[in-house]
């Protein structure tokens, strides 16, 4: 997207919001939330039970549904059978739950879970990654970010229902999915970084529409060339004091280096 285009991108979070729904990029539509058992092939051929739950609510277009606001997944670690919640929340910067997950996993006794931002406000929010994965592991009683170079070379294949999984539960009619049924549901499926967990970048890979942005911790969203077309750190830095942004969300540092 052209600096031109992203100078008209300071958007309220509730009109980017309206838009991400809009927006096939944004992935979650459906009617209501539920919860399901759904059977889940590890990569070494094994199996285990996560207990899914997807709630939605909050803004959205007359006639549509609401936006996902929580999903959730437990389930018990084979080698300690300890219980383990991971859970993606509402977040009011951007309106919505930030990931939708498509793979879990364990290696050497070591969860993960692999995600996607949801819609654009999530993408810039978490980095603007590519493959646009946002990858976590469970260390130290907690999920913790980690990078995608991290995640074990073995993890090859998405192994949940990825793309409105309450909506494609309803469908089924099925309290316990089992792995021939989520491999069904996403059969369909073409995006490229949902097929395989892909270990290089892909073009667009936020959407074609999805331009960069900052937050300016005010609710809003303001597209970065405002920032990159100032002559100077200096003038970056201003033109954050003119719009109020305070320095943890100013990109100045990042795109000037400080200099």
């Amino acid at each position: 997207m052209s600096n031109g285009l992203l100078r008209t991108f300071k958007i309220t979070g509730l009109a980017l919001t309206l838009w991400v729904s809009m927006s096939a990029d944004a992935g979650l539509l459906g009617f209501g939330g539920d919860s399901w058992k759904e059977e889940v092939l590890l990569h070494d051929g094994s199996k285990l039970i996560a207990e899914r739950t997807v709630k939605r609510g909050g803004r959205h277009e007359i006639g549509q549904q609401p936006p996902v606001k929580e999903e959730s997944m437990v389930f018990n670690l084979p080698t300690t059978n300890e219980r383990i919640t991971w859970k993606s929340e509402f977040s009011a910067d951007i309106g919505f739950a930030d990931f939708m997950p498509l793979l879990l996993d364990i290696f050497h006794g070591t969860a993960y879970v692999v995600t996607s931002p949801v819609g654009c406000l999530s993408y810039n929010k978490w980095g603007r990654p590519n493959p646009p994965y946002v990858v976590f592991k469970y260390q130290g009683k907690e999920w913790q970010r980690i990078p995608l170079q991290e995640l074990p070379a073995e993890f090859k294949i998405p192994n949940l229902i990825i793309s409105s999984p309450d909506n494609e539960v309803k469908k089924m009619g099925k309290s316990l999915v089992t792995v021939a049924m989520v491999q069904r549901a996403n059969s369909d499926l073409t995006q490229p970084e949902f097929k395989t967990i892909l270990r290089e970048g892909v073009k667009n890979a936020g959407g074609s529409r999805c331009g960069e942005m900052v937050y300016d911790g005010k609710g809003g969203w303001i597209g970065v060339g405002w920032f990159r077309d100032q002559p100077s750190y200096e003038a970056c830095l201003k033109y954050c004091a003119q719009q109020n942004i305070n320095a943890q969300y100013c990109p100045c540092n990042t795109l000037f280096k400080g200099k």
